[in-house]
């Protein structure tokens, strides 16, 4: 099947006129005119010679009336069908000055870029029209030419996202693993510690901890959002009670500041369809950012009310301020604004484009107001509510309890990650065993099968898939928990395809280890 697409392969220039006239004399003086004026010109003597000379790059085509209506019209129709987008190849039918005007008006009508030229046709006719169709035709050569710029660029684009995204989950993952060993060695000391100073020093350590840990989970988020793979869990949620869960995450970098925090929520049971861990981390971002532009011993207030048939939520400061000319910017990825002395954690500029892109997630509205350097700021959030609903599933202070008897064994080739997961399960009473390789996991888990095994996945020699899959043959009954630093969806789903009943993002929280612990428990593990 012959295409116009396959035959344009070269550049606009040269392009051919191809010649079909009603004889081989008025082809011949009509290609011999053309090509005095400069012009390509290719003689066709049937409507086969046409049809072959289609296969190559044309300019136009000059075709006598006779043969569109003996047979060359259908597999001209055809092929001119069959055009790519961007071609429109011109079509001259050279008609007999008293030709039936109807059915003429019916085969341009067919032809597309069609147009009439009546002979006996003038010198000067022929080589307007000539020159007329060429133009167009290098015209379409141009619109392709650019078109095909834009789809490398395009390509290149996306080939630069794919590789910025590859490299923010990379990121989260080689920052995540350094980081585990470090929050489980304090969340051990806090729980061992009595001396007042060492508990304000580890307090400080876990709050700066936290703070990576946040800014390790924007970063991936950011990955999450551009490849559109962040998933909301829907339910009946109390506003109210989202905001205090956003208060409780950032308390401690508010008070940290020496900030006065001003809460004014009432009581009215204000429900939205929402993701509550989601939305907490919206009002939880905008209380940080507050905290962290306001000057040392500053105000914030957080208020909630309704209007309508909305909840409107602001959170205001009287810290820096925001430039009017970021203002319109300030929702951005990577944008940040001024930076004084005394407000050096200026963050990675992807806090409130994902604020923006989560509120928006749950069909909301954000903005922000400020009246300039100095003069504080306010991000106010609009969310549709519900009518009638109950929430369920409140945001509630995590129970750190493990009830019952477990048996776990640790398996992670970071001897620190390794030794202060089992310091933090040893304070938290359960009973535990530690491997560093995959073989040793193998002869721990046969000589005495534990309740579950936590498995790092990135283990040299035998990886964690691997060790799962001889512990699923050997021991179905152990529970398989991946510890891993890496995060994304696709990791997930990957583990739970690997026969993972639990997937743990590293570091791990005391509140996320011993919510495993209790489910593990609760399963009979």
């Amino acid at each position: 099947m012959q295409t116009i697409e396959a035959s344009e392969r070269g550049d606009d220039s040269g392009l051919r006129i191809l010649l079909l006239l009603p004889t081989q004399r008025d082809t011949q003086l009509a290609a011999r005119v053309l090509r005095e004026e400069g012009m390509a010109a290719t003689e066709c003597r049937d409507d086969d010679a046409l049809r072959d000379a289609l296969r190559e790059p044309a300019g136009a085509v000059f075709i006598a009336e006779e043969w569109l209506t003996h047979g060359a019209h259908a597999f001209l129709a055809d092929i001119l069908a069959r055009q790519p987008a961007w071609s429109d190849l011109p079509v001259v039918v050279v008609a007999r000055s008293n030709s039936d005007s109807v059915q003429l008006a019916r085969l341009l009508d067919t032809l597309g870029n069609a147009s009439m030229l009546e002979r006996p046709a003038r010198v000067a006719a022929l080589t307007s029209a000539a020159r007329t169709a060429l133009r167009a035709r290098q015209r379409q050569y141009q619109i392709r030419a650019q078109l095909e710029d834009l789809e490398r660029a395009r390509a290149e684009l996306d080939a630069a996202a794919r590789r910025k995204d590859e490299f923010l989950a990379m990121l989260g993952h080689e920052l995540r693993n350094p980081l585990a060993p470090i929050r489980n060695a304090i969340e051990v000391l806090l729980r061992e510690e009595q001396q007042p100073r060492s508990r304000t020093m580890l307090g400080m350590m876990r709050r700066q901890v936290d703070h990576m840990v946040r800014l390790v989970e924007d970063l991936v988020d950011v990955a999450r959002l551009t490849q559109g793979t962040i998933e909301l869990r829907l339910q009946p949620t109390s506003i109210p009670e989202v905001l205090q869960s956003a208060i409780a995450l950032s308390r401690p970098l508010v008070e940290s500041g020496g900030h006065a925090l001003d809460i004014d929520i009432p009581e009215d049971a204000l429900l939205a369809m929402a993701d509550s861990t989601r939305l907490s981390q919206v009002f939880s971002n905008l209380l940080n950012n507050a905290a962290k532009y306001s000057s040392p011993n500053g105000a914030i207030r957080l208020s909630l009310l309704r209007d309508g048939n909305e909840a409107v939520v602001r959170v205001a400061d009287r810290g820096i301020g925001i430039e009017p000319a970021m203002l319109p910017r300030i929702f951005e990825l990577f944008t940040q604004g001024r930076h004084l002395p005394h407000h050096a954690r200026g963050g990675l500029g992807i806090g409130l484009t994902l604020v923006r892109s989560l509120v928006r997630m749950h069909n909301g509205v954000i903005e922000a107001r400020s009246d300039g350097p100095g003069q504080g700021s306010e991000f106010t959030v609009r969310l549709p509510l519900l009518r009638n609903a109950v929430a369920r599933n409140p945001v509630r202070a995590p129970d750190l309890t493990v009830p019952g008897a477990l048996r776990v064994l640790v398996v992670d080739d970071n001897v620190d990650a390794a030794e202060t997961m089992g310091l933090l399960l040893g304070v938290l009473g359960v009973e535990h065993a530690i491997a560093f390789d995959g073989a040793d996991a193998l002869r721990r888990v046969d000589g005495a099968a534990p309740d579950a095994v936590l498995l790092d996945l990135g283990m040299p020699g035998m990886d964690g898939f691997e060790v799962a899959r001889r512990i699923r043959a050997r021991h179905p009954e152990v529970a398989l928990v991946a510890l891993t630093g890496w995060s994304q969806a696709e990791d997930v789903a990957r583990t739970r395809a690997a026969g993972f009943s639990e997937h743990l993002s590293k570091p791990v929280s005391p509140a996320a280890l011993t919510a495993l612990l209790r489910r593990l428990r609760a399963k009979g593990a």
